[in-house]
């Protein structure tokens, strides 16, 4: 399963508990640490993607490749904010040298 690298987790649990992992870890034959950790390391490994992807219909998709292809117009807004932008970060590039 997971090589042993020194590393301890503990944990305080129920006696239900111990005895549903523990019944868990006997069904796939391994011991009932080996089976949290995989567990835990499966349950963190699917949070992790979840958490990194966005996903998207096909008419979602279209609409966000229509738009990098064809930008809207920039407004007033957005181009004094982006020339705010640009000073403040040419004044940080100033500071730094």
């Amino acid at each position: 399963m997971l090589a042993q690298t020194g590393k301890r987790l503990t944990t305080r649990i129920t006696e239900h508990v111990q005895e549903t992992l523990q019944m868990a870890a006997d069904i796939v034959g391994a011991t009932m640490n080996q089976f949290v950790v995989q567990a835990a390391l499966e349950k963190a490994e699917k949070v992790i993607e979840s958490e990194s992807t966005i996903a998207l219909s096909r008419r979602e998709s279209l609409r966000l490749l229509d738009l990098i292809d064809n930008p809207p117009p920039r407004s007033e807004k957005f181009l004094s904010a982006q020339a705010r932008y640009l000073r403040i970060k040419s004044d940080a590039n100033s500071a730094t040298q």
